[in-house]
């Protein structure tokens, strides 16, 4: 029988993750020959986890409770990397769990992975829910991502990735910083589904605009050699220019070498050793068995 592994990260949001794993479950209910794992990745949470059920359709759930929290994506990392080692699986599904990853849509992303079984895909955001501020600053971050590093990324988390491409993944310094930057950087191909980013379940979002800042530095970190060329680059380009524009070209010169001090600092966050050592965050595996 065919194993899915769904990876899950939550901190304090247990409300959410109920709800989620109901839908979860509701949703992959005619897959029959398809075995449903849940691993959750507990960051370190500082409200009391609530009693959990083990819906009929899912075989079973795991709380990977870690001593210390250390983000989001490094839940992710320390998950790819946990089940490469540890599981048996045929594909990993990776979702938020406060339903922003909307669970309606992880048929598309199933039926997407048998139809093209030999590739990881992803959901490619076509339309996000927040306000027209965050929006417009989502857009100016793929943009100035598109300008400084010749990527497009239209995807986040969700995705649903083949065992070889979690092999390839699970040794990447970059994973510890940027997920979605590492999977653009290291899969030559990857299959599409189209998504529609939902609304939390329950209370605010968690994305403040230092963290959208962050996040976005994070993946355009992952091509930081990419980024030095470029950068090199527009400065030549503004030196010619700099008869015409005067003062303002080198003013736009400062703040490109400011931002390339930024993505290396965010860089250094990178750190190979701490992605192969993350399972000594975990402090206890709980199995929820009904």
């Amino acid at each position: 029988m065919k194993k899915i592994i769904i990876l899950i990260p939550v901190f304090n949001d247990w409300e959410s993750l109920i709800k989620l794993i109901s839908e979860i479950n509701e949703n992959v209910k005619d897959y029959k020959n398809i075995s449903f794992d849940l691993m959750i990745v507990n960051d370190a949470s500082t409200i009391k986890q609530p009693k959990l059920i083990k819906p009929s359709n899912i075989n079973s759930i795991q709380i990977f409770n870690m001593k210390e929290n250390r983000g989001h994506a490094r839940c992710n990392a320390f998950g790819i990397r946990y089940v490469e080692k540890n599981k048996e699986f045929n594909n990993l599904i990776l979702m938020d769990g406060d339903g922003e990853d909307r669970p309606v849509e992880i048929k598309n992303l199933i039926n997407e992975s048998i139809n093209k079984s030999n590739i990881s895909i992803v959901a490619k955001r076509i339309k996000r829910s927040e306000g027209p501020i965050f929006q417009l600053l989502y857009q100016i971050h793929k943009i100035i991502t598109y300008v400084f590093t010749g990527k497009y990324i239209n995807f986040g988390n969700y995705s649903c990735l083949t065992k070889k491409d979690v092999e390839k993944l699970n040794s990447e310094a970059s994973l510890w910083s940027s997920y979605s930057g590492t999977l653009k950087k290291i899969i030559p191909e990857f299959g599409e589904i189209d998504s529609i980013r939902g609304k939390r379940y329950f209370g605010p979002s968690k994305m403040s605009l230092l963290k959208l800042l962050m996040h976005s530095f994070a993946i355009i970190a992952v091509f930081k050699y990419q980024v030095f060329l470029r950068s090199t680059f527009l400065i030549i380009i503004l030196s010619f220019i700099n008869m015409f524009l005067g003062n303002i070209s080198i003013f736009f010169q400062i703040l490109i070498v400011i931002f390339n001090l930024v993505i290396f600092i965010i860089s250094l966050r990178e750190k190979e050793d701490e992605l192969k050592e993350s399972h000594n965050n975990l402090s206890r595996i709980e199995e929820i068995t009904h």
